[in-house]
């Protein structure tokens, strides 16, 4: 075993972690996460801290390592924090709002199109303009944030659509007269 690439994992209080052969439970104020590892990476925990170790230093052993470890670390924040995706709807009459638990967008079409959250996934809608996806699965939130802003990616020419905060939206010019 080499201990080159060994960075611990602090568990903070407050979260467990239990280790099974291929399976890592953690288990947090703000839920439980499960997920499967690969066999070959060596994970022990000790005093606090949880700990990836690599059998080889192969390339794909080194990519195994570091996908194993920011799981981990992944599950570890979502069970304490959450994690959360910003939305920003933008274009004349486009607005959000919640129907229950489901959200509801007026984006251009000729009906409302009704998005019904996964589980584990909430959402907010701050103002007509903005929606707020959260969950303590990372890539669960970052899915359903992506499949938000399919319904109405944002255009090129008018930059009407729904888009992440902070997203560039590069213009194009259009015909000219």
């Amino acid at each position: 075993m080499s201990r080159i690439g060994r960075q611990p994992i602090e568990i903070p209080s407050g979260v467990s972690v239990s280790l099974s052969p291929g399976r890592v439970m953690v288990n947090g104020p703000l839920g439980e996460l499960s997920q499967q590892v690969p066999d070959r990476m060596k994970i022990e925990q000790e005093n606090g801290s949880v700990t990836v170790t690599r059998p080889t230093e192969r390339g794909d052993d080194r990519a195994l390592h570091g996908l194993t470890r920011s799981l981990i670390a992944n599950m570890v924040e979502g069970v304490m924090n959450g994690f959360s995706k910003r939305l920003e709807i933008q274009g004349v009459g486009y607005r959000a709002a919640l129907r229950g638990a489901d959200l509801e967008l007026n984006v251009g079409y000729s009906h409302s199109v009704v998005l019904k959250a996964p589980q584990g996934i909430t959402f907010e809608v701050p103002t007509p303009t903005e929606v707020i996806v959260k969950g303590i699965d990372k890539q669960q939130v970052g899915q359903t944030a992506a499949e938000v802003r399919k319904v109405r990616p944002p255009e090129p020419y008018k930059g009407k659509g729904i888009r992440y905060e902070g997203e560039y939206v590069r213009r194009k010019v259009g015909k000219r007269a």
